[in-house]
């Protein structure tokens, strides 16, 4: 599959996220195909209908609802299919219905030939991108996780708002998990070179509170959740931003989730560290000279997503072989700070 004019992205799950991400896509003008796949045909149906109707608003697309065989031949598959985090839930409390779908779905939409870049984006997308590459043998590169992308500009957002300068010129990531043990790196962010304690200090800033705004960052969802029900409109645009790099060959760092073979001591999970994103999927994972403190939070990240993977079924699918095995009805969740 080459990339060209002609750019195909399917969208698996018509729900908020799925239908968010979609009206952004269509706006980008990246795209010339967009395909909405969902369980419930209707729902896609109608989500397509509505977007194609502004086609006299925006650059020529082809929008339509499809089957899963229409996501073969997609230069990009987003993966939103899966129930949504409840007020009270924690991502991680998703696992079982979310795996379970994840392995009735996936075999219909990619196999280990295909050369479709897999974007997961249900959660906890850290877990489902590690089964979406074991339970397929997939190419561990073309299979990525939309990871702390969005929680990396929430961080950005508050720095941008304590010391007033545009989130654009701040760089600062969240690594780890896109949960409750992901880790804002302190110790890197920079405004101009300058760390955010030395730029508050030559402007005349009050020093920022670091747990406050670490509280937050983690915090930012549920916050979202208790208020609105759901998050859609800024991970639909971190979407685009991961899809662009892709489809666009940008070689982009973004903090997006992939397998880690090494990284900081850490093997067979996958989790959020800077890397360049570009044509071929996750190109390269770059390690950061982070302070200890945040390498210890990141392993103790890691181990929170592995006690989760113990627990569960992510033996290869074998050819022709379908997903019927049984998931486990309670899952032991290890308590962390903010778990709940």
């Amino acid at each position: 599959m080459q990339f060209g004019d002609q750019r195909k992205v399917a969208i698996v799950g018509a729900g908020a996220v799925g239908a968010c991400s979609a009206y952004v896509m269509m706006i980008s003008g990246l795209v010339s195909e967009l395909v909405l796949v969902d369980i419930n045909r209707d729902r896609a149906e109608g989500e397509a209908m509505d977007l194609a109707h502004s086609a006299s608003f925006i650059k020529p697309i082809k929008i339509y609802v499809g089957e899963y065989e229409d996501c073969r031949d997609a230069d990009i598959i987003v993966y939103s299919a899966g129930l949504s985090q409840k007020p009270g839930e924690t991502r991680l409390d998703l696992v079982s219905s979310n795996l379970g779908i994840l392995k009735k779905v996936l075999p219909k939409i990619i196999d280990r030939d295909q050369n479709s870049i897999l974007l997961m984006v249900t959660n906890p997308v850290d877990i489902l991108t590690f089964a979406a590459i074991k339970l397929m043998e997939l190419s561990p590169e073309r299979v990525i996780g939309s990871g702390t992308v969005l929680d990396s500009s929430r961080f950005r957002y508050l720095i941008s708002e304590h010391c007033k300068v545009e989130a654009r010129n701040i760089h600062a990531y969240v690594i780890g998990e896109h949960g409750d043990t992901e880790v804002p790196v302190w110790s890197l962010a920079n405004i101009a070179g300058f760390s955010v304690e030395d730029f508050c200090c030559r402007c005349g800033y009050p020093s920022m509170d670091i747990e406050l705004i670490t509280s937050k960052v983690r915090r930012a969802a549920y916050e979202v959740i208790a208020r609105k029900g759901a998050t859609f409109y800024a991970v639909g645009l971190a979407i685009r931003r991961i899809c662009q790099s892709i489809l666009r060959d940008e070689n982009t760092i973004l903090t997006v989730s992939g397998l880690l073979e090494g990284q900081y001591g850490i093997k067979d999970v996958c989790l959020s560290l800077p890397s360049i994103v570009n044509r071929s999927g996750r190109a390269r994972v770059l390690d950061l000279p982070i302070a200890k403190n945040e390498e210890e939070a990141l392993r103790h990240s890691a181990e929170i997503i592995k006690s989760i993977q113990q627990q569960v079924d992510l033996s290869p699918l074998g050819p022709g072989e379908s997903y019927s095995r049984t998931m486990p009805k309670n899952i032991d969740f290890p308590q962390v700070p903010g778990f709940h």
